[in-house]
């Protein structure tokens, strides 16, 4: 069975058991904005940004509906393996996350409200090494920084979100350098807008989109 096959069976066990596989951030809506950004730039321009947080399916189809991201690509980051492919990660061997790296232009968009949005819908940054019906180490929640501004912002974030009690538990996600991030294989990228009846998408990814559009209306992009 591979594993897209395995991922599916384990979403429709947990419909079954009377679970909804996306499960809710544990904040009753769109968390605060960071109270530590980026200055918002006056020019077009070009930033990267890289976060992982379970499949990277949904937070690939979560980026790609925000305004101000020019691209969002699937991917494994965080590991020791030089160019691993799907099947090595998915063992969980490799010490790499299903990760997306996020280009945006900063002046439609700053890193904070990027992160915002990650903590908003993307994931339950609460889960340790899980999202949903996904459970191993590839699935783990991170923000990778690319630089000591990018760390302060998370790092300050985080710190933010838990002192003020947002989720129900601590956040799990960890902020980590960004070493290297290498590109999945074809086939993972824009899955959820390719395959929109697939179950796992449906029960999985679909709501997380629409949960963007209903949370930041102004951020959303339909494209």
């Amino acid at each position: 069975m591979s594993r897209a096959s395995v991922r599916m069976f384990a979403m429709v066990l947990t419909v079954l058991a009377g679970a909804v596989a996306c499960q809710a951030n544990g904040a009753s809506a769109a968390v605060p904005g960071p109270a530590a950004d980026e200055t918002r730039a006056t020019t077009p321009a070009k930033e990267t940004a890289v976060v992982a947080g379970g499949c990277f399916w949904g937070v690939q189809a979560v980026f790609q509906h925000v305004k101000g991201v020019v691209s969002a690509t699937s991917g494994y980051s965080g590991g020791t393996v030089k160019n691993p492919d799907y099947e090595a990660v998915s063992s969980g061997t490799t010490g790499h996350a299903e990760s997306v790296q996020i280009v945006y232009d900063p002046s439609q968009i700053t890193y904070g409200e990027l992160l915002r949005v990650f903590f908003s819908v993307a994931l339950d940054p609460t889960e340790l090494n899980r999202q949903g019906p996904d459970d191993g180490t590839q699935y783990r929640s991170l923000i990778f920084y690319g630089n000591d501004e990018q760390k302060h912002i998370a790092e300050a974030y985080i710190a933010q979100l838990d002192q003020a009690k947002i989720f129900r538990k601590a956040i799990a996600t960890q902020v980590v350098p960004l070493k290297a991030f290498y590109q999945a294989e074809g086939y993972h990228q824009n899955y959820a807008t390719l395959h929109p009846d697939n179950p796992y998408i449906v029960y999985n990814d679909a709501p997380k989109v629409a949960n963007l559009r209903r949370e930041f209306p102004d951020l959303y992009s339909g494209k």
